[in-house]
């Protein structure tokens, strides 16, 4: 196995504990995210829109670990990167924790596409 196999498996599984992590504990990804599940239908929101995103994604890539599937995964992660770089800029919102996010997603649409 290669090291950039290892790399790609590496990102599936930080993709899945991503998901799981927003699934099983909703309450405390104010921390890593920012987000605040300060009712029912929010915690249902992230669980279901964070957790299961990623969940969904990393289990893809897990069943069907090919090329297209990586390439995939990257396209997700590069459209959030996007978005997030252009909403940090419109929404004044450049903190550490969205910078680290940043540079995560650039680094694993990198590896991905390796």
């Amino acid at each position: 196995m290669s090291i950039i196999q290892i790399l790609k498996i590496v990102a599936v599984v930080v993709t899945l504990l991503t998901g799981i992590y927003s699934l099983v504990q909703p309450k405390k990804i104010k921390g890593f995210t920012g987000l605040e599940a300060s009712s029912p239908r929010a915690t249902t929101e992230i669980r279901a829109v964070m957790g299961g995103t990623f969940i969904g994604l990393g289990i893809g890539a897990l069943l069907f670990p090919i090329r297209e599937v990586y390439l995939t995964l990257a396209i997700a992660y590069a459209a959030i990167c996007v978005i997030r770089g252009i909403s940090m800029v419109v929404d004044r919102s450049m903190v550490r924790s969205n910078l680290i996010s940043l540079v995560t997603e650039v680094i694993l649409v990198i590896i991905l596409v390796l």
